[in-house]
């Protein structure tokens, strides 16, 4: 009896074409990995169809005229051995197995030091928001108990990171003080390298706060919304005032005199703020921010501060048309400051592949004034049930079935989506505020997020090609959160 030979089907499931011959690139969805493909594989995918499955000796015989054979049978063995090219009637998407996880090797504890804000913007998620006189303010014990913790799960990292967060942490500088002093002690006797992070709405910065910051290393981020009648209509004081004045003039102090590490800007999208291109004009062209990132208000659908569906599709068309900037001053050696086109870049440079949108809950966890451990800085104050406390150590039972469920996407479109692995479902918080479940995925902007990633693959491919030591002279490490 002769023996029926295999037939192959393309699964765009786990290959995904991005370009066009001469200049086409196949996403490894499994790995991210990227790849150049040209006319042969192609050619052998655009034969083997979903449901129209063909032979490798079928495929021989149907691209003879345009391919040896050797080249064709080649190809497919390469296509079928990264499992884009699957057999017939067993078409799969490839994502993580399912795992217990039994250890939690922290890198990063934001410690929100007090709930007080002295602004009150229109778009804030801090659900224990409270005005500077109501605000609680995290205690040394606490804060000593959290650095500990940090030093005992982050055992086996070669850094770890403290997140000074709010409210404004900056209205409670001596607890800053205190514990940095207190983790640098620890880490000169254990011989760690420890890092600090901090973002301020920068109202507060003094130049003597600013020159103890630069001694200590800091990372540091501000939070602004780009020029004055786009940042005064939503970020206002507590009184009801625009902070622009303020706010640009400490920023224009602060790059003058900080030196230890580039200051990034964050920008937060919300309603009636879609001008991308002039925001970062402003903040990196006129101000002088190293990096400024973007985060679009999308998690409350019905709010007044929330971008409208034609709003966001807007701020999706400016972060292409600065990408597009991203790229041409790349081709020249220079880094125009986009940073969520840097991110981009990164990931697909360094191969990332994610099983959980971010590091929240295994990197990461945030520690609320009474010292409980939250699943990251967005959810202090939040109905989300905690992970444990600082006191008594994390509570691995609940976090990690809860880690483990965001890793499952069995009946999710996760499963099959060609950037699974590059957005893993979408943030845990904005899931929360929309839908009530830091589970359901975040498919309300799921295209947006496709187009994007295309985007950017179309750009790290032209860079690669053209000018490859930019990644290796601009890529760097980002761990201030928003």
């Amino acid at each position: 009896m002769t023996a029926v030979a295999e037939r192959f089907e393309y699964n765009a499931a786990n290959g995904h074409l991005v370009g066009r011959d001469p200049q086409a690139f196949l996403l490894h969805v499994p790995t991210t990995a990227l790849f150049g493909i040209d006319a042969a594989g192609l050619a052998v995918l655009a034969a083997c169809p979903k449901g129209a499955g063909r032979s490798v000796d079928e495929l021989v015989a149907l691209l003879a005229t345009r391919f040896p054979p050797a080249r064709i049978r080649a190809v497919a063995a390469e296509l079928a051995k990264l499992e884009v090219l699957q057999p017939s009637g067993s078409l799969k998407p490839i994502n993580p197995a399912g795992v217990k996880l039994t250890q939690y090797p922290l890198s990063t504890l934001v410690l929100n030091v007090n709930t007080g804000c002295n602004l009150s913007c229109s778009y804030c998620y801090k659900e224990d928001l409270a005005k500077p006189a109501d605000g609680r303010r995290m205690d040394f014990k606490t804060a000593a108990q959290s650095v500990d913790l940090l030093f005992r799960q982050g055992a086996a990292r070669e850094r770890i990171n403290i997140v000074f967060f709010g409210g404004e942490p900056l209205t409670n500088v001596p607890l800053i003080r205190d514990v940095v002093g207190y983790a640098e002690a620890l880490a000169a006797r254990d011989r760690r390298r420890i890092d600090f992070s901090l973002t301020t709405n920068a109202t507060l910065l003094t130049p003597e706060l600013v020159d103890w910051f630069d001694e200590h290393r800091f990372g540091l981020s501000v939070s602004m919304d780009g020029p004055q009648s786009v940042h005064d209509r939503h970020r206002k004081s507590v009184g009801g005032k625009g902070t622009y004045a303020t706010v640009a003039r400490k920023v224009e102090m602060l790059l003058a005199r900080y030196r230890s590490r580039p200051v990034g800007a964050r920008v937060t999208l919300g309603r009636g703020n879609t001008g991308v291109e002039a925001i970062h004009a402003h903040l990196r062209g006129e101000l002088g921010f190293h990096e400024v990132g973007y985060a679009p208000v999308t998690s409350a659908e019905d709010a007044d501060h929330a971008l409208t569906s034609d709003e966001l599709a807007e701020v999706h068309a400016a972060f292409e048309r600065l990408g597009l900037d991203y790229r041409a001053a790349a081709l020249v050696d220079r880094n125009n400051g986009f940073s969520n086109m840097h991110q981009l870049m990164t990931d697909l440079h360094e191969g990332r592949r994610k099983s959980v949108p971010c590091g929240a809950g295994i990197g990461l966890l945030a520690v609320d004034g009474d010292g409980a451990l939250n699943l990251c800085h967005r959810f202090t104050g939040s109905d989300l049930p905690t992970f444990g406390n600082v006191a008594t150590g994390i509570d691995t039972g609940r976090l990690g079935a809860f880690i483990e469920q965001a890793i499952d996407r069995e009946g999710t479109h996760c499963q099959t989506c060609r950037i699974r692995n590059l957005c893993a479902g979408g943030c845990y918080h904005e899931a929360y505020a929309r839908f009530g479940d830091p589970h359901h995925r975040t498919y309300h902007y799921c295209d947006l997020l496709r187009s994007w990633v295309d985007f950017g693959v179309g750009v790290y491919a032209d860079i690669q090609r053209l000018n490859p030591a930019f990644f290796a002279r601009h890529l760097e490490p980002r761990s201030v959160p928003g």
